[in-house]
């Protein structure tokens, strides 16, 4: 059965935006768990522009569903994973000025200290997932560090079906589709688990939640914008819906 992670960055942004204490994303973690999701994904970003290491804490301590901690692979953030141990830690590329993450984890280019972090959190009892672009050198460069989990970086798909008149059968989108796909079945055969996610919304999941041996999707954005008009609980059912649909 598929499953989603439910990011909720985003409930954290509206709060920093007042610097105050609502939307309180713990409170948005528990809706999203009675509207269906499965797991709880939360950034906890060096400049901490959204999620504060509190949120952290209290999300892993309140919630009764996977937390998976999406982070950068320095120091500090490894220390504070094995402080709170998530079910999973995410490790992604991380840019000041970028508004959300660009791209995957370039793998090849820090082997090295990836495969360090990578082994630290494990020795934790974290399973540890990399978010990578769909590419083959990357995944198999996921493999050789001892990554569990490969998430596959879904934002060129949804960017391409954005742009070409939101068609799941024009050439470009069905392109970059079989890149995932060819991802996913690599990703597989390397003994890993295959996620993915990034810019996933009510109008193209379907396609994504379709490909043979996807395990979960991670989407935050689309939902927390849909909460704001038919609230957390009923934005997390329609997307798990549409999701399940698909995958059957």
């Amino acid at each position: 059965m598929i499953e989603l992670g439910v990011n909720v960055d985003h409930v954290a942004t509206v709060r920093q935006a007042r610097r105050t204490y609502e939307p309180d994303p713990v409170w948005a973690a528990v809706e999203a768990h009675l509207g269906g999701a499965d797991g709880i994904t939360c950034h906890l970003r060096e400049d901490r522009r959204h999620i504060q290491d509190e949120d952290v804490r209290r999300l892993r301590e309140l919630t009764h569903i996977r937390l998976n901690l999406e982070m950068a692979a320095t120091e500090e953030m490894v220390g504070i994973a094995c402080r709170i141990k998530p079910e999973m830690a995410m490790l992604v590329p991380e840019g000041r000025a970028e508004i959300t993450t660009e791209g995957g984890l370039n793998i090849t280019a820090q082997e090295a200290s990836l495969k360090a972090a990578v082994a630290k959190l494990a020795g934790a009892g974290i399973m540890v997932s990399v978010f990578i672009d769909a590419e083959l050198r990357q995944v198999e460069a996921a493999a050789r560090i001892g990554a569990a989990v490969c998430e596959i970086h879904t934002g060129p798909y949804a960017h391409a079906f954005h742009s070409r008149g939101r068609d799941a059968e024009s050439p470009a989108v069905v392109a970059e589709l079989k890149k995932i796909q060819a991802a996913g079945e690599a990703i597989r055969a390397a003994g890993m688990r295959f996620n993915a996610g990034h810019a996933l919304n009510y109008f193209n999941v379907e396609p994504v939640a379709a490909l043979p041996g996807v395990r979960e999707l991670h989407i935050g954005h689309a939902i927390v914008s849909r909460a704001v008009f038919v609230g957390m609980r009923e934005a997390v059912r329609e997307m798990k819906s549409l999701m399940v649909r698909a995958a059957r």
